[in-house]
């Protein structure tokens, strides 16, 4: 049985045409069918506008879908919850609390005394190898060392399935390589299932166990493509060149014919 699923995923929204003009319902995502097994590391990659993020917040219980059902342990989900917690484009930190505060805060949150939350915090910030700067603030960090802060802080809570949405876009290319290695790391020591969108052909197939490719909006899957490669996996090595041309020859067609329309 699947970890996690979603089941024909469609979602609409209401577009106004203009005063006076009728509304029309428009498609970013239609009938999405997704199953992801225990432990898998599945990357979602797709034109912009294709509706990868409006899948993300779905699975995640931020917005709920028009049509279909997401199964977690073959239980429906319609809510949020800590078995599934997102990491943001944007760290999402919070600037006046120090490094082990903002680790630690989920945790407050769910009623667990100090003493075991600063153990839990101290553990996940070793493994992310932060344990120096627990009492800096984080505005005194890199942009890289934020969202090592912000993947600690998710993992803490210990979650059945952590979703991620282009956490490292905003990142430096050498930042980026060298977290795509951490995270591959932390994966194989936590063994969490991992959802993880990105536009980068590269960190798609780096990461993934499997990469879905999505159509153009709306969006809908389109092909998997299983990356049956050792690990860690290094983004310059020329072995996982045949799979980087797989997911590309599939986006293609999808970004040559894609229609700018803003949805993502």
């Amino acid at each position: 049985m699947a970890k996690l699923e979603a089941r024909n995923i469609s979602k609409y929204f209401t577009s106004s045409q203009g005063r006076g003009q009728a509304h029309q319902q428009v498609g970013a995502v239609h009938d999405v069918s997704l199953s992801i097994e225990d432990g898998q590391f599945v990357c979602l990659v797709g034109p912009s506008g294709c509706g990868k993020t409006t899948i993300l917040n779905i699975l995640a219980g931020l917005d709920m879908p028009s049509e279909g059902e997401v199964i977690l342990d073959g239980r429906p989900v319609s809510e949020t919850g800590p078995d599934r917690i997102m990491v943001f484009q944007e760290n999402a930190l919070f600037p006046w609390l120090r490094v082990i505060d903002n680790v630690e805060f989920g945790l407050m949150v769910k009623g667990v005394e100090k003493k075991k939350r600063n153990e839990i915090a101290m553990r996940y910030l070793d493994m992310m190898q932060l344990t120096k700067f627990a009492d800096a603030y984080t505005y005194q960090l890199s942009g890289g060392m934020k969202q090592r802060v912000a993947i600690a802080r998710a993992l803490a809570i210990d979650p059945e399935v952590l979703l991620m949405d282009e956490p490292f876009a905003a990142l430096d290319s050498q930042t980026r390589d060298l977290l795509l290695v951490e995270l591959q790391l932390i994966w194989a020591r936590t063994k969490k299932t991992i959802v993880f969108i990105t536009h980068n052909i590269t960190e798609s197939v780096c990461l993934g166990d499997k990469v879905i490719v999505f159509t153009k909006r709306p969006g809908t899957v389109k092909k998997e493509v299983s990356v049956d490669y050792r690990r860690p996996r290094l983004p310059e090595d020329e072995g996982l060149r045949p799979y980087q041309r797989q997911v590309l020859e599939e986006l293609k067609t999808e970004i040559a014919e894609r229609k700018g329309d803003g949805l993502s």
